[in-house]
């Protein structure tokens, strides 16, 4: 075949970087929408009286939400029958609208709960969807790719934290910043990505032709060998995550507070515990295309779980708590990307973004309990002791990363580095 010939079949790539670049920048814009509420906690206890289980109802009621919209979208194929993009910017900008109206209409816990689930179902359509955008530029990078996604991600997540520590925004009594600013500038940030992905986004080469509805796809996450394992991998790093987000930014501000630290600090603190895991998800994402899927994750399943264990004892010297949580924060999100990059390399590439989906939900449904068990065992045993039961989850995804790898079909993963 000549040069010629073969440059005419070569994937026009030429958009890629813009694409990839705004991709990340609207990921990380909409996802602020996620922890937007959960931010404000001290602020809603305050203001509503919230029991425990309200304050745990914040963050839960958006997982909730998001499990329900991602198994509707998986059971009727949506994330491949509807354009990534306009999917993307539609519950991107419904959602800044949902979570706008608990800043502008909420005055009592239950109808903000119920918008916090309403936003949830949203984020459905944003972020496994964003991942398939992301799979059709990316084939030998696609860690890399997702890598960057999930790290805009986490980043946005943080990002409600780091509104919260702005000195710009006038304090309440005890130093807390109003809680219904944090929200709106969370939401607007939301419309800026729903703009970008409407506007400026397009999918790439590498996309598969369009499907038709077929629900048993959806049944693909537990019957295809080589997918369950990189699920139960995926269920074992979920087990952990959210919860850790969840939850250590408030371990923070207890453990500023009995030291005597500023709120403003333990708040920055929170926020740069999970905004680092930014920068592990895009590193992560170039060692496992280079190293391989199972090693990268191996290696990130068990220094979390390691975190995990020792955090607990660390609670009466913050400084030493902080650095800890700093490493626990690269670690427990390092390896989010590339279960996801090994489900779209092992699906069938007409319904990547159906599997995609489906794993998402299943390891959100997870989420809900171990969201949960944390302040449970707070309450009952103190924090010393509240997060240890979260290393269960990293050992279990090893022992599936590990019969994964020994697999014939893990050849398909990171263009056979496995």
């Amino acid at each position: 075949m000549s040069d010629a010939a073969a440059d005419d079949q070569a994937p026009d790539l030429s958009g890629k970087g813009r694409t990839l670049a705004l991709l990340a920048s609207a990921e990380l814009l909409a996802m602020g929408l996620w922890f937007s509420a959960s931010a404000v906690v001290p602020q809603l206890r305050a203001e509503w009286q919230l029991s425990p289980n309200m304050q745990s109802g914040m963050t839960m009621s958006v997982q909730l939400g998001f499990v329900v919209g991602a198994l509707v979208s998986a059971l009727t194929n949506l994330a491949d029958r509807v354009p990534a993009q306009r999917l993307f910017a539609g519950c991107a900008l419904l959602g800044a609208a949902l979570n706008a109206a608990i800043a502008l209409f909420a005055s009592a816990p239950e109808p903000a709960l119920a918008l916090r689930f309403l936003t949830g179902v949203t984020l459905a359509g944003v972020y496994p969807p964003g991942m398939k955008l992301v799979a059709s530029w990316c084939r030998e990078d696609r860690g890399l790719g997702i890598g960057l996604v999930v790290g805009a991600l986490t980043v946005g997540s943080a990002l409600p934290h780091l509104l919260g520590a702005l000195p710009g925004l006038s304090e309440q009594p005890g130093g807390l910043p109003p809680w219904r600013g944090v929200l709106l500038l969370a939401s607007g940030g939301a419309v800026l990505a729903a703009i970008a992905a409407g506007l400026g986004i397009g999918p790439g080469p590498f996309l598969g032709k369009a499907a038709r509805f077929d629900w048993r796809i959806a049944l693909q996450a537990v019957s295809q060998r080589g997918v369950r394992l990189a699920n139960f991998g995926y269920l074992g790093h979920m087990w952990e995550l959210y919860a850790m987000w969840a939850w250590v930014p408030l371990l923070l501000r207890w453990s500023y507070a009995e030291a005597g630290w500023s709120e403003r600090s333990a708040r920055l603190a929170g926020f740069a515990v999970v905004a680092v895991g930014g920068v592990s998800s895009v590193l992560a994402g170039r060692l496992a295309d280079r190293w391989g899927r199972t090693r990268v994750t191996i290696l990130s399943l068990a220094v979390s779980g390691g975190c995990a264990l020792l955090a607990g004892a660390l609670v009466s010297t913050p400084m030493a708590l902080t650095a800890l949580c700093l490493v626990w924060g690269f670690a427990v999100v390092a390896d989010s990307a590339q279960f996801s990059a090994a489900v779209s390399e092992l699906s069938d590439p007409r319904y990547v973004g159906t599997a995609l989906t489906i794993q998402t939900c299943l390891g959100f449904l997870l989420t809900l309990f171990t969201i949960r068990l944390v302040p449970a065992l707070e309450g009952r045993f103190g924090w010393a002791w509240s997060f240890l039961p979260l290393a269960l989850g990293p050992a279990l995804g090893i022992a599936a990363m590990l019969r994964l790898r020994g697999l014939p079909e893990a050849s398909k993963l990171a263009s056979g580095k496995r």
